[in-house]
């Protein structure tokens, strides 16, 4: 008969960071301490949207102020004056195409709602910082 062992060897093979190939922690192998590379399934990088995306949302009616409050200024003032130009061309579009032109002030609407959900929030980082 074969003998077996009672608690045959464990083998483990350590992880690497694809990065900078530190290994990993066994506890956490989906994020390097040494660098700042986290895995695709990794939890930080399932953003659901907070309370302050929703709101710069809300703010992007007027496009720019939710990048003003997501700490983005300069971006903020170039599309305040930008979507003053953008709709100047909607209407222009739309006298020239019986209306049909005035569908793009929605489209320039959406897109300007859609990157100020997904913008990194530095006025928040900011106040984070600060505390």
């Amino acid at each position: 008969m074969p003998t077996i062992e009672a608690n045959p060897p464990v083998i483990t093979a350590t992880a690497h960071c694809p990065l900078c190939d530190a290994p990993l922690d066994p506890e956490h192998p989906d994020a390097c301490t040494k660098c700042d590379w986290v895995a695709p399934d990794h939890a930080e990088n399932a953003r659901g949207g907070n309370i302050r995306d929703k709101i710069a949302v809300c703010l992007s009616i007027v496009p720019g102020l939710g990048h003003i409050y997501k700490g983005y200024k300069m971006t903020g003032v170039l599309y305040m004056i930008g979507s003053v130009f953008a709709f100047a061309f909607c209407f222009l579009a739309g006298a020239a195409s019986a209306g049909w032109g005035l569908l793009l002030m929605p489209l320039y609407w959406a897109g300007i709602m859609m990157q100020v959900y997904w913008l990194e929030d530095k006025a928040l980082k900011a106040l984070q910082a600060a505390a």
